[in-house]
């Protein structure tokens, strides 16, 4: 586990990051993302113990990152976004030279090298100079490193950067793969990616965490409903008043296409049971609790609406959840920063 608390990073009068605070727990994937400028790249470097903080801390499994580096570091793979590879060397070759320069005993080297080529899909490419590999195998060749000593944290930054969309899915597979057994902090400018890894998202501007829940979660903060589009056969009327007085509906609108009636319908606020997703202030005091909030959707709302539509003979041809996108959230809570870079 990695505990972020109350970091600081000041650069003379320019406060780089402010009082960041959150919790990352074993078996999943976290997405860090901010624009250019946000912090995003000093935290990580704080994280990793490249970088001292002005204040606050860093623990990795208990041990601080700067009070304890040798103890705090062996618990860490870091995947930088050009992987620090000696292109003369095979991929054996670098990982056993990771694996020394990590401080693997003599006789654990060889079995620790060929479990993490294993584990990475490059045994075949053992004995290729590195600089004949392509860059998705040269990016497994770092991430094989990462996995050196089998650390119980492992930071990836901008892990599928350069790779053409196979390599993307060969990589975010192997992603999803190591989190049953690891944390996971992947930085990445690539939204899509965020959605489809990562099990919460923490979104970082001016140097403060502004939001933090799970991707779904976020989808609904900026206007905190869900929204559920229903395809229904039937008429408007009989749709409408059948709809009527179900708890949990805030409200209902309606139109008809042909047989079928196409319905929005606007559930009330979530309930959760360790609080709301969180954004802005809420996000940034809550600190480590941001990371781990467990929100709750209004199933009891879509069962209502399931039966008793069932009850008036109104067949549901389709039902789904709508929410924005996380693009769209990342683009409102860091709303400053982005219009700046387009300056």
């Amino acid at each position: 586990m990695i505990e972020v608390r109350d970091l600081v990073k000041k650069y003379g009068d320019h406060v780089a990051v402010d009082h960041l605070s959150f919790t990352a727990e074993k078996g999943k994937i976290y997405g860090f993302l901010g624009p250019n400028g946000a912090g995003k790249s000093t935290t990580m470097n704080m994280m990793t113990g490249y970088l001292a903080s002005t204040s606050g801390e860093v623990l990795i499994d208990g041990h601080d990152i700067l009070k304890e580096p040798e103890k705090a570091k062996k618990h860490i793979g870091y995947l930088p976004e050009v992987p620090p590879l000696y292109m003369e060397m095979t991929p054996y070759e670098q990982l056993h030279f990771a694996a020394e320069l990590r401080g693997i005993a003599r006789g654990e080297r060889e079995a620790c090298v060929v479990q993490v080529m294993q584990e990475t899909g490059i045994e075949e490419m053992a004995d290729r100079l590195i600089r004949n590999l392509s860059k998705g195998y040269r990016q497994r060749v770092g991430l094989a490193q990462a996995l050196l000593g089998d650390p119980d944290i492992l930071i990836l930054d901008e892990p599928t950067a350069g790779l053409d969309p196979l390599q993307i899915t060969e990589i975010r597979t192997l992603i999803r793969r190591l989190s049953s057994e690891h944390t996971i902090i992947l930085s990445s400018h690539i939204l899509s990616e965020v959605s489809a890894v990562c099990d919460e998202v923490l979104i970082i501007s001016h140097g403060k965490l502004v939001a933090s829940d799970t991707p779904d979660n976020l989808g609904h903060l900026l206007t905190g409903k869900e929204t559920l589009h229903l395809k229904v056969k039937g008429k408007i009327a009989d749709v409408e008043a059948a709809l009527k007085n179900i708890s949990g509906v805030q409200q209902v609108t309606a139109e008809q296409e042909g047989d079928l009636t196409s319905v929005n319908v606007q559930l009330k606020g979530r309930q959760s049971t360790g609080g709301q997703a969180k954004a802005g202030k809420d996000a940034q005091q809550s600190g480590s609790d941001a990371a781990s909030t467990e929100s709750r959707t209004p199933d009891a709302a879509r069962e209502a609406i399931f039966y008793r539509l069932a009850e008036k003979r109104l067949p549901i041809y389709e039902m789904e959840s709508a929410h924005a996108s996380l693009e769209k959230v990342f683009l409102e809570l860091t709303e400053d920063e982005t219009e700046k870079e387009a300056e």
